[in-house]
């Protein structure tokens, strides 16, 4: 019998091997605004582009810490790389595991369709015979420029008002999975970093979806596809940013490491509060932070990968612990980058390398899932403050009354 949780595609090892090519395709991507197509190419002939999508339509159905480790493969080579596989690799393998079996045999049956956008629920979907006509307009859709069809977020509208989801109490919600066609994309991608994302704005007007290309938000149980996607789409969502943070970390370390090497000899080229006693004892204070918000990360991760095959919902506490690794690693990782701004001298103002890693992982340290609130969280949880609460998108809360 195959043990699905090991990574028999090689995957990790793929994404390693790819570093030399991010490292030269790195800043023309991000002259151009997305990913070149010598990059695309690698990450198609190395089975990248399939992560998370289900074996049974030739995919990975990568478990956490083997995607944990090719995420930060790919995001050590080139951050923008690395948020685009997972960005699409969210929405892709969400997708082919969550809609009904018929959609997802048109959508992955012959081919691999590439799935990517914005799924929080800026449109309205009014109900129609066998589907919905989706409306709205959505930003940041990293992956989009890459992707056959969106990946996009809406409410249920029934008779003018919105649809009561009997289960939550609340409006319903739905992830649409739309032909590209369908969309309006926006050049407005103008960021200080991720710039080769494409992360760009978009709208759709009138699209009719049918009902089997849709599937509710906070969907936990497969209709393809095996344990890991009872993480549903934010723990999926979690891997990657957190992958994300642990490659962009390690990369700023060893470029402002070579960057110090390159001027022992020369210790003026480096600023006066870059150079001597005080900067290796902030460089050591750095490594000793990341390696120990790396170390929580995999300590979570591994529980975790434990508990996915039982029986049952995910506990509170384990989903805490993956995201209190995510918010803390993150945290570091963005301190790093203003260290080896504060201490890079020019290595860090000029055009190289050790300025796109600190831009883009200040871009990075700007997204949802991280910052206080889901700190808070954490805390009331870990304090015993959050008895019979669940994780929500971004916060604790009540159980749905449906269960």
């Amino acid at each position: 019998m195959t043990d699905i949780t090991a990574d028999e595609f090689g995957l990790v090892e793929k994404a390693k091997a790819l570093e030399p090519l991010l490292r030269t395709e790195a800043p023309k991507g991000e002259a151009g605004g997305r990913l070149t197509d010598a990059t695309m190419d690698a990450l198609w002939a190395a089975g990248l582009m399939g992560l998370w999508v289900p074996r049974m339509y030739g995919g990975a159905e990568l478990w956490p810490i083997d995607s944990l480790k090719v995420i930060e493969a790919l995001c050590y080579g080139d951050g923008s790389t690395g948020w685009v596989v997972m960005a699409a690799g969210v929405g892709t393998g969400t997708g082919a595991a969550y809609i009904p079996r018929s959609g997802a045999d048109i959508l992955f049956g012959d081919h691999m369709s590439i799935i990517a956008g914005h799924g929080a629920p800026l449109g309205k979907a009014h109900v129609e015979d066998g589907g919905f006509r989706l409306s709205g307009d959505w930003s940041y859709a990293s992956g989009i420029l890459h992707a056959s069809h969106v990946h996009t977020g809406g409410i249920i509208y029934e008779n003018g008002e919105p649809r009561i989801d009997p289960n939550t109490g609340a409006p319903e919600f739905r992830v649409f999975v739309v032909p590209m066609e369908n969309a309006t994309l926006k050049e407005n991608w103008d960021v200080l970093g991720l710039r080769a994302t494409g992360s760009i704005d978009y709208n759709i007007t009138d699209a009719f979806v049918p009902e089997d290309h849709t599937h509710i938000q906070r969907q936990r149980t497969p209709n393809q596809g095996g344990d890991i996607y009872k993480l549903g789409i934010w723990g999926l969502g979690g891997i990657g940013h957190t992958g994300f943070a642990l490659g962009a970390g390690r990369r700023m370390l060893d470029e402002l490491a070579e960057l110090a090497r390159s001027d022992s000899k020369r210790p003026m080229l480096l600023p006066v509060q870059g150079g001597g006693e005080n900067f290796e004892t902030l460089y050591g204070e750095a490594e000793a932070r990341y390696r120990a918000a790396r170390a929580l990360v995999f300590e979570s991760w591994r529980a975790m990968e434990e508990i996915l095959p039982e029986d049952g919902p995910i506990p509170t506490r384990a989903l805490t612990l993956i995201r209190l690794s995510l918010v803390h690693i993150t945290a570091v990782a963005n301190d790093i980058a203003s260290l080896a701004f504060t201490y890079g001298g020019g290595g860090a103002l000029r055009t190289s390398p050790l300025q796109r890693c600190i831009r883009d992982m200040m871009a990075g340290a700007q997204h949802a899932t991280t910052g206080p609130l889901i700190l808070r969280q954490c805390a009331k949880d870990l304090m015993g403050m959050a008895e019979g609460k669940v994780w929500g998108v971004r916060s604790l809360e009540d159980p749905a009354p449906g269960g």
